[in-house]
């Protein structure tokens, strides 16, 4: 549980100049479709500033929480676009109830159904996209980033959000400098192709990195009541790899143990894995763990028998 301010000096820094690195490289190019490369380098870049925001969140890089809101405000609004304010609320109604269909917000049935109960009910948007939903995931992820962007913004006119003044100036400074600077850079056509791949992969690889942490693990109804151990270890999954797998997923690939301790610096998770994995295995506790491939294949399946009440109440099915 103890910070390591070595490895996040210079995992910071790395990004600091990944991300400076990327725009300097933009501009040095100048209008050609070779910023096409540069949209995907930037793509990846914006994943792993977000990934830096969540740190910041858990208050895994730094003990207070004044220092941690303004670094991460400014890494999150003025960096990427994202609410700092807005997705740490979120974020922490999730880590309370994870994949609880009443009190987490990741499995509310807004485009997509996460239960058979949510079929049930479906109507309208969710409905329609239900029962394609295994193969609109990805796809919709292209839009993930937009979904962000409006959420932040959305966020902005509740009066519950704090420091909306100061959100809402760095948000605007993030869009005004972002847009100004690519279309300052690139033909109108151009500029238009470099943001819908740039914003649109980062979508996905943001989607890539959450998504295999828990949809297609069990989700939990009004009524029903788990331990902490229990309700975070059985909707999570943890995803196996290397190096190359915790540095591109952030460590989240260690799900479990970060839902069980979300303040944990991300590289210690890997050496509390065989400590919660053979606690688990000693109490009777399903400890669910596979590779990066098989956890969205088990997503996805998830998503198609969910789905599969919708598409047999369509009228070309029935």
């Amino acid at each position: 549980m103890e910070r390591t301010p070595a490895y996040f000096a210079i995992r910071l820094t790395l990004i600091a100049l990944a991300y400076v690195g990327g725009w300097t490289a933009f501009v040095l190019i100048g209008a050609s479709w070779w910023q096409l490369v540069t949209a995907v380098a930037l793509a990846v870049v914006f994943g792993q500033v977000g990934l830096v925001s969540h740190e910041l969140a858990h208050r895994q890089i730094f003990n207070g929480r004044r220092l941690s809101e303004g670094v991460g405000r400014l890494v999150g609004n003025l960096g990427i676009g994202l609410g700092y304010g807005w997705w740490q609320d979120k974020h922490t109604r999730h880590h309370a109830n994870p994949n609880h269909e009443e009190f987490d917000p990741d499995v509310q049935a807004e485009l997509f159904v996460w239960s058979q109960d949510q079929a049930d009910r479906a109507r309208g948007l969710p409905a329609f996209f239900g029962r394609y939903q295994a193969f609109l995931f990805y796809p919709v992820l292209l839009l993930e980033a937009l979904n962000l962007h409006y959420g932040s913004v959305r966020a902005l006119l509740r009066p519950s959000t704090k420091h909306r003044v100061l959100e809402g100036v760095l948000l605007a400074a993030h869009f005004v400098l972002y847009l100004g600077l690519v279309f300052a850079v690139l033909e109108p056509l151009q500029a238009v192709v470099f943001i819908v791949i740039q914003q649109g992969l980062f979508g996905v690889y943001l989607g890539c990195i959450f998504a295999p942490n828990h949809k297609g693990m069990p989700t939990l109804k009004k009524g029903e009541k788990l331990d902490f151990l229990r309700k975070q270890v059985l909707t999570s999954r943890n995803v196996r790899g290397g190096a190359f797998t915790d540095l591109a997923l952030g460590g989240l690939n260690y799900q479990i143990e970060h839902h069980l301790f979300p303040n944990m610096p991300s590289p210690h998770l890997a050496k509390a894995q065989p400590i919660v994995r053979d606690y688990c295995e000693e109490i009777g506790v399903p400890y669910h763990e596979t590779g990066f491939f098989r956890s969205h294949a088990e997503a996805l399946s998830h998503l198609y028998r969910v789905g599969a009440t919708l598409r047999g109440s369509t009228p070309a099915r029935s």
